[in-house]
């Protein structure tokens, strides 16, 4: 049995998805699987070490790792209303951002990246872990926070004031989908492996979306928010048809932002093919 190393978060849209293939409920056909949850920016920082067979990345970290490994189709977090929020305590405009502290959740995510592309002057910037950003504009570290993840759906109930929704000036600007993340597979596995993890995880997502509820336990068990609306409006918001298969819109939007990033002196430039062939 070959056994893979499988990274992703502990947040609700991944665990969600990943639930029936960790948990058994499908065939795996002669895989298995030893998971590993972290934040998303230290899981970029893994993947850049060549660490995991499998692992979730932001989308503007996976040029770094191109050489190694590609993208798969399904469990991509791709939409048009998911992008990440820019809030303030005080009030704040975007125009006034270039004189704001932000707190980012991490240099190697697409929310940074697309904040650095829609506001080139925006540059004093701090990192925090995601979860922690909410706290440190509410105590005035920093001027500014660049949400993501559960702190999208609860930062209102907190005082905090909404800047700019950074997904909406990406659609805007570029007519695509927003594409946060990906799930990248290591290029030197053997190409039916890659293939049927791919349908596996296409798989478990399909099996999540028909029974939402069997994740649950799982979900909260790994949240930062345990509220089950938060959790599921969490779900909702990442996990849709793109998750399942990017599709070409999907690609498309993975490949608008990645050329983007690199003319724009952000990025590297990324190995293609970008996508395993499937």
């Amino acid at each position: 049995m070959k056994k893979l190393q499988v990274h992703f978060t502990p947040c609700p849209n991944d665990t969600f998805m990943f639930f029936a293939l960790v948990h058994e409920v499908l065939d795996s056909a002669g895989l298995s699987f030893a998971v590993h949850m972290a934040d998303i920016e230290e899981l970029n920082r893994q993947a850049i070490q060549g660490i995991p067979d499998v692992t979730k990345i932001s989308i503007a970290a996976f040029p770094a790792i191109s050489e190694n490994y590609e993208l798969l189709t399904a469990g991509a977090a791709v939409g048009f209303e998911n992008g990440p929020l820019v809030v303030s305590r005080k009030k704040l405009y975007p125009d006034e951002l270039h004189e704001a502290l932000i707190a980012i959740p991490g240099e190697n995510t697409t929310a940074n990246l697309l904040l650095s592309i829609l506001f080139p002057s925006a540059c004093k910037k701090k990192v925090f872990l995601f979860s922690e950003i909410e706290e440190v504009v509410l105590d005035g570290e920093a001027d500014a926070g660049l949400l993501i993840h559960e702190t999208r759906f609860t930062y209102q109930g907190k005082g905090l004031k909404l800047v700019c929704d950074l997904g909406k000036e990406w659609v805007t600007a570029k007519g695509v989908p927003v594409p946060l993340g990906g799930i990248a597979i290591r290029r030197s596995l053997d190409t039916s492996v890659r293939q049927k993890f791919n349908r596996l995880l296409e798989e478990s997502i399909r099996t999540a979306m028909k029974y939402p509820r069997e994740p649950l336990g799982y979900m909260k068990k790994h949240a930062q928010e345990l509220q089950e609306d938060v959790i599921y409006r969490h779900v909702h918001l990442y996990v849709n048809a793109f998750s399942v298969s990017l599709g070409e819109e999907g690609k498309k939007a993975i490949e608008t932002l990645l050329e983007e990033g690199f003319t724009k002196g952000l990025l590297p430039e990324a190995k293609k093919p970008l996508f395993l062939d499937v």
